[in-house]
């Protein structure tokens, strides 16, 4: 799957772009607007979770090879430290385990001035293609 075809997921419902991805980070951002609010007019924690889920997934997919294996999300946590009503937030995830079958992933998103919003570890299982 290439990143631009991203666009009929969630990723795109969502507005969420990538715009670094390496070995080391994966980088992403998000708008906050009615797409990601909660009925509060607040950022809603299902969608940073979505965005911080989509970082390492993809930061998982992008160590993998992609001919024979996938990546999918296996558990997940999240701290929301901060409420936001506007603007975009970014996300920034580091693998933490690069294993064989498994890959952890530290998730930070914050938003325009580099304060913390959401704090998120994710586990994603490396799973063999039939």
């Amino acid at each position: 799957m290439k990143l631009k075809e991203m666009d009929d997921t969630i990723l795109g419902l969502l507005g969420i772009e990538f715009k670094e991805t390496s070995d080391e980070k994966v980088v992403a951002t998000m708008p906050v607007d009615s797409r990601t609010h909660q009925p509060f007019g607040l950022l809603h924690g299902g969608a940073s979770v979505v965005l911080a889920e989509s970082v390492a997934s993809i930061g998982t997919w992008n160590l993998i090879d992609q001919a024979t294996e996938t990546a999918a999300g296996l558990e997940i946590n999240a701290n929301h430290i901060r409420g936001k009503q506007s603007g975009t937030v970014t996300a920034t995830g580091t693998p933490v385990h690069k294993g064989r079958t498994t890959m952890v992933w530290d998730v930070r998103i914050t938003d325009e001035e580099g304060k913390l919003i959401c704090i998120s570890r994710c586990t994603v299982a490396v799973i063999r293609k039939n």
